[in-house]
């Protein structure tokens, strides 16, 4: 996965004002786009994932029973014996692994994901939590969703949110202080791109350094050997307020 980087329009600005300080919380947030093509790394996982989940990789070494128990996992992205559905999974995890190095998610399965009902129901949802901390200036001013809309648009993509269990999350560590956090996927699979979007809550009180990490500079868990869904590597303006793109509240 490749990150881009957009002449004409200024993600640094966005991401700067994602992150604030409220009564309640320190918030931290940051939109990433990427590229689906494929890098050295991306190469191994989508070959791992392809021997994992393509019956046709097992058909020398299964017995019938489990050759259908791979043919019949069900996820967000459709059945896993379909080459589209692994290759969405693939770019997801590809994402995931580019936006927090210090982590590997090959071993994530499709049920850590979810697809959301609607682009709009997303937004609207992301809104409601700048809107609730007082940040509506990253909408209102800097017009985040018309941003991303010229990256990705979002009429023409899907969205996964990423749901791993607690002690396996990349935006909190063992006492790390995190209340809320939340991670979305927003993928156009005609222009091969997706859009991260992510942001947490932190407690007021932990140690933060000042590029908002918590205690040793990174998202990670301190645990080198630890398993789970993101286990650490080792050694590792005016505005119209009625702006709408289909059915989504951006204003």
């Amino acid at each position: 996965m490749k990150f881009l980087e957009y002449a004409g329009l200024d993600l640094d600005a966005i991401n700067c004002s994602l992150n604030i300080e409220t009564p309640e919380c320190k918030v931290f947030g940051r939109v990433e786009p990427y590229s689906c093509k494929a890098a050295g790394a991306d190469k191994k996982l989508y070959k791992q994932l392809e021997n994992k989940y393509d019956p046709a990789a097992h058909s020398n070494i299964l017995s019938p029973p489990e050759d259908d128990s791979i043919r019949n996992i069900i996820s967000p992205f459709g059945p896993m014996d379909q080459p589209a559905s692994r290759k969405t999974l693939f770019y997801l995890i590809g994402t995931l692994n580019a936006s927090f190095p210090d982590y590997d998610f090959s071993d994530t399965k499709p049920e850590h994901f979810r697809k959301e009902p609607s682009v709009g129901i997303v937004v609207n949802s992301i809104n409601a939590t700048l809107f609730n901390h007082g940040n509506e200036r990253v909408v209102k001013d800097l017009r985040i969703w018309e941003s991303i809309d010229q990256l990705i648009d979002l009429e023409d993509s899907d969205v996964y949110s990423f749901n791993p269990d607690a002690d396996s999350d990349p935006n909190d560590e063992e006492g790390g202080g995190t209340l809320w956090s939340f991670n979305y996927f927003f993928y156009n699979r005609k222009l091969k791109r997706i859009i991260y979007f992510t942001m947490r809550g932190v407690a007021n009180g932990v140690p933060v350094d000042e590029d908002g990490d918590e205690d040793d500079g990174n998202f990670s868990n301190t645990d080198d050997d630890q398993d789970g869904v993101g286990h650490r590597r080792k050694g590792s303006s005016n505005v119209d307020d009625d702006f709408v793109a289909g059915d989504m509240d951006m204003s």
